[in-house]
C-alpha cells in the first residue's frame, strides 16, 4: 500500500496545483459582467486549492526524491510569480501552501497504517468528485464560446488543452481506485500526449507575445514545429510498430527538445517577472507551463 499512497500523494501535488491555476486563469479571463461565470471558475479555484492544502498536510516524507527534486511542484519563480499574479489580478493566492512545499522531504513510508491509507483514499475521491464538476465546466465553457455565447480572453484551444489535462488526472485516480497502484500507458502514449501539451504551450506562448517581441515569437514557433514533428513521427513508428531502437531513439529525441523548452519556459518566465517582455502573459502561467516541462522530463529520465 505504500505505492498506493506515495502515488496517491504525488498526482495530487502535481495535478491539484495545475487545476486550481486552471481554474484561476478561467475565471481571470471572463468580462466583469459574467458573474455566474466568474464564481463557479472561483469555486473551483478554492477547492483545488483546498485539495492541494490537504496533500501538502499529508505528503512530508511520504514522496520521492525525486519528484521534489524535478521542480514540477514549485519551482524558484513561484512564490513571486504568485505574488505578481495575485497583485494583477486582484484574485488571492495561499502562497502559504507554496511555502509548505518548499519545506517537503522525501521518505519511503513502509506498511501506512490504515487511517493513513484512508485519508489518501478520501483524497483521492474527493479527487474525482471535483474532477467530474471541473470537466464539465470546461466542457461548458468551449461550447459556449464555439457558439459565440461567451467571450474569454482563453483561447479556446487552451480550454481543450486544460480539459485533457484534467482527464489525465482523473484516470490517474481512477487506476488507483482501481488497482491501488498505478499502471501507466506504454512510454509511447505518454509522448503523445505530453509532446502535443509541449506544442501548444510553445503555440500559446507565440500568440500571447506582443507582436513587438519578433525574435520570441520566432523560437516559440519553432518549438511548436519541432514538437510537431515530434507527434508526426510517433504516429509514424506506431502505424509501422517501429523497432525499439527506433522508439528509444524518438524518446532520447523528446527528452532533448524538452530540456531546450524548459530553458526557454525558465528565461521567459524571468523575463515576465523582470517586465522584460511585452506580453499579454500573466506571471504564473509561465512558472505553470515551466512546471508541467519538468514533470514531463521527470517522466522522460524515469527508467522504464
Amino acid at each position: 500500500m505504500e505505492n498506493f499512497v506515495r502515488i496517491s500523494l504525488e498526482t495530487h501535488l502535481f495535478f491539484a496545483r495545475i487545476m486550481k491555476e486552471h481554474s484561476f486563469f478561467l475565471q481571470a479571463g471572463f468580462l466583469a459582467k459574467d458573474t455566474r461565470w466568474i464564481r463557479k471558475a472561483d469555486f473551483f479555484r478554492n477547492q483545488f486549492e483546498e485539495l492541494l492544502r490537504q496533500t501538502v498536510r499529508l505528503s512530508n516524507r511520504r514522496i520521492s526524491r525525486s519528484i521534489l527534486q524535478s521542480e514540477e511542484l514549485v519551482t524558484s519563480f513561484t512564490l513571486e510569480a504568485e505574488a505578481a499574479t495575485s497583485r494583477l489580478s486582484n484574485i488571492p493566492i495561499d502562497r502559504q501552501i507554496t511555502e509548505a512545499e518548499f519545506a517537503l522531504q522525501s521518505g519511503c513510508l513502509q506498511n501506512p497504517d490504515r487511517n493513513t491509507v484512508q485519508r489518501v483514499w478520501q483524497l483521492n475521491e474527493r479527487g474525482i468528485h471535483l474532477l467530474d464538476g471541473l470537466i464539465a465546466f470546461k466542457e461548458s465553457i468551449l461550447r459556449e464560446v464555439c457558439d459565440c455565447r461567451l467571450f474569454t480572453a482563453n483561447y479556446p484551444l487552451l480550454i481543450e488543452h486544460i480539459m485533457r489535462e484534467a482527464r489525465l488526472y482523473r484516470a490517474t485516480l481512477i487506476k488507483l481506485r482501481e488497482h491501488h497502484g498505478i499502471c501507466f500507458d506504454d512510454l509511447v502514449n505518454q509522448e503523445t500526449f505530453w509532446n502535443q501539451i509541449m506544442m501548444e504551450h510553445a503555440l500559446f506562448i507565440r500568440g500571447l507575445l506582443d507582436p513587438s517581441e519578433d525574435e520570441l515569437i520566432q523560437t516559440a514557433n519553432t518549438f511548436a514545429m519541432e514538437f510537431q514533428e515530434l507527434l508526426c513521427a510517433a504516429r509514424t513508428q506506431d502505424e509501422r510498430a517501429g523497432a525499439l531502437s527506433s522508439c528509444s531513439d524518438l524518446t532520447q529525441h523528446s527528452l532533448e527538445e524538452t530540456r531546450r523548452l524548459r530553458e526557454f519556459k525558465a528565461a521567459g518566465t524571468k523575463g515576465i517577472l523582470d517586465c522584460q517582455i511585452r506580453s499579454i502573459i500573466l506571471p504564473l502561467l509561465t512558472d505553470h507551463v515551466l512546471r508541467e516541462a519538468n514533470h514531463y522530463i521527470r517522466i522522460l529520465e524515469t527508467p522504464g
